[in-house]
């Protein structure tokens, strides 16, 4: 496994960062058990959750996924400081008027949740999930701030911030001396690159934030597995959006380099060029089973030439 720098921080992570947002929706607890441990013996150190997960399935009341790593954790008897754990904290945690946002009072009882649920004694990159507009930028990193000096987070990093918001987080930690924003989590895959590539991007290479990108398969549509013959529109759940002629021209050339390479599957390729950019530390993986995660993982074996590079950057530029 391939090991990069998370920013201008001293942590090296892997380059495929295992998402696990599908813990305890999409796979149970013992199928997470065995991506966990699978991924961990392939190399995997980055682990991603957040508090919210998955509380908008029936029957979730929200950190469930972090129950679940905090449980395998322990059982699995990790070494702690062999991992880079990162959550993240902004969603509605319950049905008060404090139980989400970006103020003093909601972060503090989040963060202490979350180390709960964990059974960790520091978060390693703690993320506020999107911009809270009801709360000044300077609450936010300020308690964010002493969370860093207390020992409870390592380095703190955001999650869909427009460039402009980005900007102001950067500028009012550099004024007021606060720890900054050293990661973004961004939306980002072949179908959809201009909201992260118009601005975002060189903002996060100017500023040297580490980027992890979600939704680097575009809902499991970059996997091959619809077809333009596809008539069930609503079993695409959130990918039907894709369902048009510029997804599967994008589709079937991502296809024909996969089969030049020698077989690589789509979803190798499109991880594949993610990772070619310089910008980009790790992709965040959703795999529910063992074998999306064998899939996904030989993505860091394909180097893509830099005309293949090109021919999909052309393929998918967006006017």
């Amino acid at each position: 496994m391939e090991y990069r720098n998370l920013g201008r921080t001293g942590l090296k992570v892997s380059a495929l960062c295992l998402g696990s947002m599908q813990f305890g929706w999409t796979a149970d607890e013992p199928t997470a058990y065995q991506v966990l441990s699978a991924a961990w013996e392939a190399g995997i150190n980055f682990i991603d959750t957040a508090d919210v997960y998955s509380r908008w399935v029936a029957g979730n009341p929200g950190g469930v996924s972090e129950t679940i790593i905090g449980k395998w954790i322990k059982q699995a008897q990790i070494p702690r400081e062999k991992l880079v754990i990162a959550t993240k904290v902004r969603g509605r945690m319950g049905d008060g008027p404090n139980d989400e946002g970006l103020s003093r009072l909601h972060i503090i009882q989040a963060v202490e949740a979350s180390l709960r649920r964990l059974q960790v004694d520091y978060i390693d990159l703690y993320q506020t999930h999107a911009f809270d507009p009801a709360v000044p930028i300077d609450e936010t990193l300020g308690v964010l701030d002493d969370l860093v000096h207390q020992g409870k987070v390592r380095y703190i990093g955001c999650s869909n911030y427009p460039a402009w918001r980005l900007m102001q987080a950067l500028w009012t930690s550099d004024e007021h001396n606060l720890a900054r924003y050293n990661c973004l989590q961004p939306h980002y895959n072949l179908l959809g690159r201009m909201e992260f590539e118009r601005e975002l991007m060189d903002v996060c290479r100017t500023y040297g934030l580490g980027v992890i990108p979600y939704s680097p398969l575009a809902g499991g549509f970059l996997t091959g597995k619809y077809h333009r013959d596809q008539t069930d529109v609503g079993s695409g759940r959130n990918v039907s959006s894709y369902f048009n002629e510029r997804s599967w021209t994008i589709l079937d050339v991502v296809e024909k380099i996969g089969g030049e390479l020698g077989g690589k599957s789509a979803s190798q390729v499109a991880l594949a060029w993610e990772l070619a950019n310089p910008v980009v530390t790790a992709p965040i993986i959703g795999a529910r089973d063992l074998d999306q995660l064998k899939d996904n993982l030989g993505a860091v074996e394909v180097k893509l030439p830099p005309e293949m590079v090109q021919k999909l950057n052309e393929i998918s530029k967006e006017e």
